[in-house]
C-alpha cells in the first residue's frame, strides 16, 4: 500500500459538485500529475473497466466518507481485484474525527427524515430502488470485479438491494401498531412504534452491498438515518452506491447524511460498537468478530443484530430425488468460491445412498472444473477467493483433513498463475463430530458424512455451534414434517428440497446460538429498527387502577 502524502480537505462547491467531484474534493490534482505512472497501473485506467469511471464516478482516488459531502482523511485502502491480485483503485478511510463528524451529521439529518410521513420515506426508498435499477450492470461488474464472485451473482446481489427497497415501499404503508381492550372503563391501549435515530451498518466483504441493503432500505423506511462502515477490501462498492444514494437524496431535499458513509478499518468498527449515539448496530462478519462486537454493545444496553457464520449441512435422505440433488449441491458447495455463509460446509447422506450421491457429485465438481475463471467471463462459474490469506486458511483446512485421516475425494489445490483461485474440494473420511468438520473454513470445501438414519443426520445437524441455514432433500411428508418441527432442524432456515445457499427477501434472514439470532429483510424483521411503546389513554373522567386495585 503506497500511502499517499496528502490529506483530503472539505469540498466547499454544492451538494451536485460534491457528489459529481469526489476525487477534486479530497485531493489535489498538481500532487498527483508526477504519479501517473502509478495510476496508469491501476484497473480503473485500463479501457476494459471504463464503467468504473464512465458509469459509477469512479476516480483513481476516492474519498470514503460521506455525510452529505465527501471528505477524508484517514489512511489510503487499496482495492485489489482477486481474480489477478492487481489494484483497481484507491480509497481514502476516515479517522475517528471523520466518524464522530458523520454521526452528528446523521443526527441532524435523522431530525428531518423522521418528520416525514412513512409513506413518503417509502417513496423516496423506491426512488434509490429505481436508481439502482439503472446502474444495475456496472454496479454488478464493481461486486464481480472487487469481491470475486462471478458477473451472475453480482447482479444478482445489486437485484436484491431493488427488491428489498420495493419491499420496503410496501411496508411503508404497512406499518401497524395494535388496538389492545383496556380492562379499565373509558381507557384505551394502544402499541405503538417509532424509529430508533441512527442505525449502524457493518458489512462483509462477501455481500459488499446487499447486506447494507437489507438493512439500510428497511431502517429508513421505518424513520431512521443510516451509518455503513464497509469491509475494508470493498470499498469502491460502497463508495459507487453511496454515490447513487446521495444524489436520490439531494433530488428529494432531504440531507445526504440519512445516508453516511464511513469507510475504515477495524477502529472504526469498534467506534461504532461503543457509540451510545447508535442505539442499534448491525454487524454482518465471522462468529468470533460479532461475539466481541455484541458485547461491546450489551456494555452500553444497545441493541445489536448479529449474521454471523454458519456450517450448513444439507441432509440426503434415502427417499430423496438423486437427480435434483446433484443439481442443487454443486452451487450450494461451489457458489461464490464457498465464499456465503449459507454455503453448505456438510453433505449428510442415507447410508443407502451414499456412494451414488458422492459419484453424481464429484462428476458435477467435474464438469464446473473447467469453468474456473474470470468473475466479468459471463461463462465462468467459480470466481476465486477473496484475498491470500484465504488461500492460506484454504491449504491449512486441507492439512489439517489429511493429518486427521480424511481423504480428498475431488480438488484440494491451489490453481496456479494469477489471482487466489483454488480448486473446489470433497472430503470424506472424517467423523460427523471431527474438529475440522465443525470448523467453518470460507472455501469451498464440503465434508461428505454416512448417517444410518434421518435423525441421526438431524442430531448431526444440530450439534454444531452455529444455526443459519439447513436443508433436507426427501419425498416423504413424514421426514419433512419431522424436519421442520419441534426436533428438526434448529437452524433460522429450513429448507426442503431446495439447497441451504441462498434466500428470498420475503422471509426473515438469520439463524441461532452462534450465528447470532439476528434477522435482517422480510417478515417482521422491521421491529428490529423500531422501539415499542404501550400507550394507555384515559379519556374518562375517572382514575381505576389495574387489577382492580383501590387505593382510596
Amino acid at each position: 500500500m503506497i500511502r499517499l502524502l496528502v490529506n483530503c480537505s472539505t469540498y466547499t462547491g454544492s451538494y451536485t459538485q460534491a457528489l459529481q467531484r469526489p476525487a477534486a474534493a479530497c485531493f489535489n490534482k498538481a500532487q498527483f500529475q508526477q504519479r501517473r505512472g502509478m495510476s496508469a497501473s491501476l484497473l480503473i485506467s485500463n479501457a476494459k473497466y471504463s464503467f468504473l469511471r464512465d458509469e459509477l464516478g469512479l476516480q483513481e482516488e476516492n474519498c470514503g466518507v460521506f455525510d452529505g459531502s465527501w471528505s477524508s482523511n484517514g489512511n489510503v485502502l487499496t482495492s485489489v481485484c482477486p481474480a489477478n491480485g492487481k489494484a483497481i483503485a484507491k480509497v481514502r478511510s476516515g479517522n475517528a474525527s471523520d466518524y464522530s463528524r458523520c454521526v452528528q451529521a446523521a443526527q441532524e439529518a435523522w431530525k428531518v427524515w423522521a418528520d416525514l410521513p412513512a409513506p413518503k420515506r417509502g417513496e423516496i426508498v423506491r426512488q434509490i430502488g429505481d436508481a439502482l435499477r439503472s446502474k444495475l450492470e456496472p454496479l454488478g461488474k464493481l461486486v464481480a470485479l472487487e469481491m470475486g464472485k462471478i458477473y451472475a451473482e453480482g447482479v444478482g446481489e445489486v437485484q436484491e438491494y431493488v427488491d428489498v427497497c420495493d419491499f420496503a415501499c410496501g411496508l411503508s404503508r404497512t406499518l401497524q401498531g395494535l388496538v389492545l381492550p383496556s380492562e379499565r372503563p373509558g381507557h384505551v391501549l394502544l402499541e405503538t412504534w417509532n424509529p430508533l435515530g441512527v442505525v449502524g451498518v457493518i458489512s462483509a466483504f462477501n455481500f459488499p452491498i446487499a447486506v447494507y441493503g437489507w438493512n439500510s432500505a428497511i431502517a429508513m423506511v421505518c424513520g431512521n438515518s443510516v451509518l455503513w462502515k464497509c469491509a475494508s477490501s470493498t470499498p469502491l462498492v460502497s463508495v459507487a452506491t453511496t454515490k447513487i444514494l446521495g444524489k436520490v437524496l439531494e433530488a428529494n431535499g432531504i440531507p445526504g447524511a440519512v445516508c453516511s458513509l464511513c469507510c475504515g478499518g477495524g477502529d472504526i468498527g469498534e467506534a461504532m460498537a461503543r457509540d451510545v449515539r447508535l442505539p442499534l448496530l448491525s454487524f454482518t462478519g465471522s462468529t468470533n468478530t460479532g461475539h466481541k462486537v455484541g458485547m461491546l454493545v450489551q456494555e452500553r444496553f444497545g441493541r445489536h443484530l448479529l449474521e454471523l457464520g454458519g456450517n450448513n449441512a444439507l441432509i440426503v435422505n434415502s427417499d430423496a430425488d438423486l437427480d435434483l440433488v446433484a443439481r442443487a449441491a454443486v452451487f450450494a458447495c461451489v457458489g461464490t468460491a464457498g465464499q456465503r455463509c449459507t454455503t453448505t460446509r456438510r453433505l449428510i447422506l442415507h447410508t443407502k445412498i451414499y456412494d451414488q450421491v458422492l459419484a453424481r457429485l464429484k462428476a458435477a465438481f467435474e464438469q464446473v472444473l473447467p469453468r474456473i475463471g474470470d468473475p466479468l467471463d459471463e461463462k465462468t462459474l467459480i470466481g476465486p477467493l477473496h484475498n491470500a490469506a484465504a488461500v492460506a486458511d484454504y491449504q491449512n483446512t486441507l492439512s489439517q483433513v489429511t493429518k486427521a485421516g480424511g481423504t480428498i475425494e475431488f480438488g484440494g489445490k491451489v490453481i496456479k498463475g494469477p489471482g487466489f483461485f483454488v480448486e473446489p474440494t470433497i472430503v470424506s473420511g472424517l467423523p460427523h463430530n471431527a474438529s475440522i468438520v465443525h470448523h467453518e473454513t470460507f472455501a469451498p470445501i464440503v465434508y461428505v458424512l454416512r448417517a444410518e438414519s434421518l435423525e441421526e443426520a438431524i442430531a448431526w445437524n444440530n450439534e454444531v455451534n452455529q444455526g443459519l441455514s439447513s436443508s433436507l432433500f426427501s419425498t416423504s411428508l413424514d421426514s419433512i414434517f419431522k424436519w421442520i418441527g419441534p426436533k428438526g432442524s434448529d437452524c433460522g432456515i429450513v429448507n426442503v428440497n431446495i439447497p441451504t445457499s441462498g434466500a428470498e427477501i420475503g422471509g426473515a434472514f438469520g439463524g441461532e446460538k452462534h450465528t447470532g439470532g439476528g434477522r435482517e429483510s422480510g417478515s417482521d424483521s422491521w421491529k428490529q429498527y423500531m422501539r415499542r411503546s404501550t400507550v394507555t389513554i384515559n379519556y374518562s373522567r375517572e382514575l381505576p387502577l389495574a387489577q382492580g386495585i383501590r387505593f382510596e
